[in-house]
């Protein structure tokens, strides 16, 4: 891969979800948070439309892709120095139960299909009861989009291992994504630890998504078991985690966030005004 200059990684939480206190890059500021979401919403848009990924349709009036997800979840986003978003991910996690059917792996086509739709949903029970067994997240990786000049580059796969460091961040999880085999993207996950889903002895297969008229993968993954090639890189994103600014819609109280669905607060904390955006 090449190696093209980095651009800034910064982190948006979920609009109504209080950031762990282990973060101290943090600044909140609804404006911020909102611009920052509006700007990933629209480089995400015009990225698949130029991919045919999507229809002049899938927009909004300002040229957003929008999804309910992106308000609940955490992103990824690379920023160049103007500010403008160059890349992104999408980080979704389930605290309490949810149909599969409104999962966005339980609405691919794949979950549609009279033969392979069954064995999908059995595939991601199991890996729902796998996180609640081990005390962890069940999660959705998604929203990957990525610049054409930074393709086949290493800030394609930064921005994949930067997403498997959030999850372990966070506690740690069990979950799946639906990617893409344009521009390599499933193969790219698949490298850092990706798996395909298997119901009896069976691997689920690629499949062809009119939504997105590509083909796509549905890959499981796991964040105690990466690859062992990247676990170095994964670990080097760990470790900074911490200081990454991360931008939060509300000054709400900063918290610890536990897998077992408890929050405890942290009493006195401030917010860092660490990055003068």
């Amino acid at each position: 891969m090449a190696s093209p200059s980095r651009h800034d990684l910064v982190l948006l939480g979920p609009v109504q979800t209080p950031v762990p206190s282990a973060f101290t890059g943090r600044r909140a500021g609804s404006g911020l948070h909102k611009d920052l979401l509006s700007r990933m919403q629209r480089f995400r848009g015009a990225t698949y439309l130029k991919d045919g990924a999507i229809t002049a349709q899938s927009l909004d009036a300002e040229g957003r892709h929008c999804t309910d997800a992106d308000w609940h979840s955490w992103h990824i986003l690379a920023v160049d120095e103007k500010g403008d978003v160059r890349g992104c991910s999408r980080y979704t996690s389930y605290r309490n139960p949810i149909d599969f059917g409104e999962l966005a792996v339980g609405r691919s086509a794949l979950a549609q299909s009279d033969v392979w739709g069954a064995k999908l949903k059995m595939a991601i029970d199991r890996a729902r009861r796998k996180a609640t067994e081990q005390n962890r997240f069940f999660v959705e990786l998604g929203g990957w989009a990525i610049s054409e000049n930074l393709r086949c580059t290493t800030e394609a796969l930064r921005i994949a291992l930067a997403t498997c460091a959030l999850g372990d961040y966070l506690g740690g999880g069990v979950g799946v994504t639906t990617a893409t085999v344009r521009h390599n993207s499933a193969g790219i996950l698949r490298k850092i630890g990706g798996s395909p889903l298997v119901v009896d002895n069976t691997e689920l297969p690629r499949y062809f998504d009119p939504q997105y008229n590509c083909e796509m993968e549905i890959l499981c993954f796991d964040s105690t078991k990466p690859s062992a090639k990247f676990l170095p890189w994964i670990n080097l994103m760990k470790s900074e985690m911490a200081a990454m600014p991360v931008i939060t819609a509300h000054p709400a109280a900063c918290v610890e966030i536990r897998p077992d669905k408890t929050a405890v607060p942290e009493f006195g904390a401030t917010m860092r005004m660490a990055y003068g955006w």
